[in-house]
C-alpha cells in the first residue's frame, strides 16, 4: 500500500488516503461510506495496523470495484503533505553509513575517512519535517551553505525495546524518501549536529509511505539527488555499512521504539559541501530526491521574505 496525508480544494483538513494508480483515495470518507472504522491520521493507522489493514483493503477492494467515486480525487488534484506530518519525536538519523560518502568526508570530519565501526547517530527535531514538495526557504541570516543528502526513510510499526537484529525487521512497517537537508556552517560551528541538521523545513518526506511487504529488498534500491536535473547523488543501499536491522538494534538498545519513529538511514557520496569547490542549494534552485520502487521528492529552494 502507499499510504499519504493530503488535503485538497474540497477540503483543507490534512488526512489520511491511500494512493492507487492516478488516484487518491480518502480514507476517511470511504471508511464512512462503507462503515468502516479507520483512524484520521497515518500516525493513527501505523498504530493499529494490525487491526485496520483489513479495512484498508476492503477500501481498495471497492474503489476497484467503482464504488468510491465520491471519495477517490486526482492525484494531481490534491496537495500532499508528509506522510507524517508532526512525529511524536525526533526522526533519528545515521551519519557516514555510506562508505564512500566517509571516504569523501575525510579532510572536512575527524573520522579521517575511515567507516565508522559502531552507528553514529543524531537526530532532527520535529519541526524539521517538510512536505514531498514543499519550499525549502534560505536565509542568508541564518546560513549560507544549505547542503542536500538524500536518504531512504525507514517507518517502526511497533513498539519495542532491546530488539535483536534478526527479529528487527518484522517492526517496520514501510518505507519513504527522505532528504536530511543540512547548514553545514551551523553544523561546523556547534560541533554537534543538532543544530546544522534542525532548521524548519530541513526535511522534506514522502510523497508516501510504501508499506514493507511491497518491498523486496529495501537494502538494494538506487536512490539518486540532483539539483536542477544535474546528478549530484547516485548510489544504492546495498553500499549502507550498517544495516537496517543493525540500525535498529542499536537504536532500541536500552531505548523503546515506537509506531511512527522514524529512522533516516544515511546518504551516499556527492553531498555538496564536500565537492571542489564546494556547491550549496541557492533560490531558484530545484532538489530532487528519488529512490527506486518508492517515489520523488521536488523541493524548490526559495529564499525568506
Amino acid at each position: 500500500m502507499k499510504l499519504v496525508s493530503f488535503s485538497n480544494q474540497v477540503d483543507a483538513t490534512i488526512r489520511p488516503g491511500l494512493v492507487q494508480q492516478e488516484a487518491v483515495l480518502d480514507i476517511t470518507k470511504a471508511s464512512a461510506l462503507l462503515r468502516l472504522t479507520v483512524p484520521d491520521s497515518i500516525q493513527g493507522i501505523i498504530e493499529q495496523y494490525a487491526t485496520v489493514k483489513e479495512s484498508l483493503q476492503a477500501i481498495a477492494q471497492a474503489a476497484e470495484q467503482g464504488k468510491l467515486g465520491e471519495a477517490s480525487y486526482p492525484l494531481n488534484d490534491v496537495t500532499l503533505a508528509a506522510p507524517i506530518p508532526r512525529p511524536r519525536k525526533n526522526v533519528m538519523c545515521l551519519a557516514v553509513n555510506y562508505t564512500e560518502h566517509a571516504r569523501e568526508t575525510a579532510a572536512l570530519r575527524d573520522h579521517g575517512g575511515e567507516p565508522p565501526t559502531q552507528p553514529v547517530m543524531f537526530t532532527k527535531a520535529p519541526t524539521t519535517v517538510n512536505s514531498p514538495y514543499g519550499e525549502i526557504v534560505i536565509d542568508p541570516a541564518v546560513s549560507t551553505k544549505i547542503d542536500w543528502e538524500v536518504e531512504l526513510g525507514v517507518i517502526m510499526g511497533k513498539a519495542g525495546k532491546n530488539i535483536h537484529e534478526e527479529d528487527a525487521m518484522q517492526y517496520v512497517f514501510g518505507y519513504t524518501v527522505l532528504n536530511d537537508v543540512t547548514a553545514r556552517d551551523l553544523q561546523s560551528r556547534h560541533k554537534q549536529f543538532f543544530k546544522g541538521k534542525s532548521l524548519d523545513g530541513s526535511c522534506p518526506m514522502g510523497p508516501w509511505i510504501i508499506t514493507a511487504d511491497e518491498i523486496n529488498d529495501p537494502h538494494n534500491l538506487s536512490l539518486r539527488l540532483l539539483v536542477n536535473g544535474e546528478i549530484k547523488q547516485d548510489g544504492n543501499t546495498r553500499q549502507m555499512i550498517f544495516s537496517i536491522p543493525d540500525m535498529i538494534a542499536t537504536l532500541s538498545l536500552g531505548m523503546t521504539l515506537e509506531p511512527g519513529d522514524i529512522i533516516a538511514t544515511g546518504t551516499p557520496s556527492g553531498v555538496g559541501f564536500s565537492r571542489v569547490p564546494p556547491e550549496f542549494l541557492q533560490p531558484g534552485d530545484v532538489m530532487e530526491s528519488e529512490i527506486e520502487g518508492i517515489g520523488t521528492l521536488r523541493n524548490p529552494i526559495v529564499a525568506s521574505a
